[in-house]
């Protein structure tokens, strides 16, 4: 089971970041941090990714391309360097550097597809990463890495279609002090979704938000997922009309509803008769390795952080 949770970005020893976006793309946000794409068998391009030391030490910083997948409404990476075969058509043109502190350098990267290629999306991940010293104190070896992710459709033709419906929206009582609203979201499409979008709420002449998406969520095609939206601010008590703008890359969808504030908590009933609360809207260890993946973090039994 993984625990998700944020660390904070100074924590890495190293930062990576695109450098080319393709011109088709410019406009598209997840073109702007990953590597998206959709190409016919037999075609090979070339991107450029940038790496920054942004440690105070000298760094040495090795390159890999590894595996990665999307379960349960999660892009996961799994420990360690393993591949599949979209990582095998990855070809790095630079192993390792070593950088100064502040010092950043561009890294060549090539991806070849196979004549053969058959088609279908495939998911992958670039990596640089910093392995530290032991610590005087216990031990211990740090791994840091930071990763881009990779989605690549293979295929005759135009790129597949990217779409998806809002079914509904729900508000429930959130872990802290304030409310979420929930948005359940169906892929229509052909392509894997990464969900962001704000959420805003009126009520008479009084507006808040827009609230941002606070959970990242990748939903493959055919499938559903649960975008949250925190309320993060308090809120006179009553009705409020609810617009939530939910997009993935260039793709925008809408939907709006109603909730009522505050939000009360489940009741406790003998005859398990459902929530009451819900209210919808149609619309020591030996090794430490530290992740970094665009966004948002998964930690794992060696504490693996995902960006």
């Amino acid at each position: 089971m993984r625990e998700q949770r944020q660390e904070p970005a100074e924590d890495a020893a190293i930062s990576i970041r695109m450098l080319d976006i393709p011109a088709s793309r410019v406009q598209d946000p997840r073109a702007q941090v990953y590597i998206v794409d959709h190409l016919k068998p037999g075609t090979t391009i070339n991107r450029r990714v940038e790496v920054q030391n942004t440690s105070g030490e000298t760094q040495k910083i090795e390159f890999y391309s590894g595996a990665a997948s999307v379960e349960n409404n999660a892009f996961t990476v799994p420990e360690g360097r393993t591949d599949n075969e979209l990582s095998g058509w990855i070809r790095l043109k630079t192993a390792g550097i070593e950088l100064d502190p502040g010092e950043r350098r561009p890294v060549d990267v090539e991806i070849a597809v196979p004549k053969k290629a058959s088609k279908g999306e495939r998911y992958g991940a670039i990596w640089a990463q910093v392995t530290s010293a032991k610590e005087r104190t216990g031990n211990v070896t740090q791994i840091h890495r930071v990763g881009i992710r990779v989605y690549l459709d293979i295929g005759p033709g135009g790129e597949p279609p990217t779409d998806f419906r809002i079914d509904g929206l729900a508000a429930e009582p959130g872990s802290g002090e304030f409310p979420v609203v929930t948005a359940n979201v169906t892929n229509t499409g052909q392509r894997a979704l990464d969900m962001t979008g704000t959420l805003s709420l009126t009520k008479a002449a009084v507006k808040a938000g827009p609230f941002k998406v606070t959970n990242g969520v990748t939903i493959l095609p055919g499938q559903s997922g649960q975008v949250r939206i925190e309320v993060n601010q308090a809120l006179p008590a009553g009705t409020w009309d609810v617009h939530a703008k939910l997009a993935s890359g260039i793709v925008e969808r809408t939907a709006t509803g109603k909730i009522s504030l505050p939000v009360a908590a489940p009741m406790t009933v003998a005859t398990s008769a459902g929530p009451s609360w819900l209210v919808y809207a149609v619309g020591g260890i030996a090794l430490l390795v530290l992740v970094t993946f665009a966004g948002w973090y998964v930690v794992r039994r060696q504490r693996t952080r995902l960006t």
